[in-house]
């Protein structure tokens, strides 16, 4: 599972809750986008969560 690589924001984990309370396990996958930005002036492409592109942290390329 990817990771964010500005805020390393990855896969959260927790419990899937029935009526009658019985658990089975679950995952919450974040909302990671592969996407090409400048990086000391050069493109690279990283895995950047979609909070982090709406709020500007990364200059796309």
């Amino acid at each position: 599972m990817a990771k964010c690589s500005v805020c390393g924001k990855g896969a959260h984990f927790g419990n899937n809750v029935s009526h009658s309370h019985r658990r089975s396990n679950r995952m919450w996958k974040s909302n990671i986008k592969k996407v090409k930005c400048n990086v000391n002036g050069t493109p690279k492409s990283l895995y950047v969560c979609a909070s982090c592109l709406r709020s500007n942290k990364v200059e796309r390329a």
